[in-house]
């Protein structure tokens, strides 16, 4: 269960923000999407891979230039 304080005088949409925030920390709209559709673990796995691969492709091309 999320908690997010509100300070006295504090603006609602101030705090809808802060628990917004909060909320997609948690990464539960992440996984329910994750869920909706099954999805192998060898696909799954490639995928991650892919990722890997572009990110490392992003780091190499921002430390050379």
């Amino acid at each position: 269960m999320l908690i997010v304080p509100i300070k006295e005088n504090e603006p609602i949409d101030k705090a809808l923000k802060k628990f917004k925030k909060k909320f997609e920390k948690t990464g539960v709209v992440k996984q329910l999407r994750a869920r909706q559709a099954f999805e192998k673990r060898s696909v799954e796995r490639r995928t991650e891979i892919k990722k890997a691969v572009y990110k490392n492709k992003l780091r190499q091309e921002e430390a050379e230039g």
